[in-house]
């Protein structure tokens, strides 16, 4: 579990880096950063998908990439020092941390 959060604190880092308007402030905001986005994704994005269930059936699935960008805004409005400039940013962000992190769970 710990070697997931810390892959999870890397890629998120690494988002920071490729994506302009992602800002981590310090590895102690980067790791709670991590750890709160894991536990949005947890709790409370399987409520959120459920509730907006039709939307994502007429979307077709697109409406997935929304959810995610408010779970990592939701996220950086959380933890101090994760700062989020807006919701292209979240989702843009959202895709590369997700390609980043599932790419480096895969290589380890």
């Amino acid at each position: 579990m710990l070697a997931r959060l810390i892959v999870s604190m890397l890629g998120l880092f690494i988002t920071a880096v490729i994506i302009p308007g992602i800002t981590i402030n310090g590895i102690w905001a980067g790791f709670f950063a991590a750890l709160i986005l894991g536990v949005v994704n947890g709790i409370v994005k399987p409520i959120f998908t459920i509730l907006t269930l039709p939307i994502t059936i007429l979307t077709l699935g697109l409406f997935i990439f929304v959810i995610n960008g408010l779970m990592f805004m939701l996220s950086a409005a959380i933890v101090p020092g994760f700062f989020v400039s807006g919701i292209f940013t979240a989702i843009f962000g959202s895709i590369v941390f997700g390609l980043l992190t599932g790419w480096i769970h895969d290589t380890l």
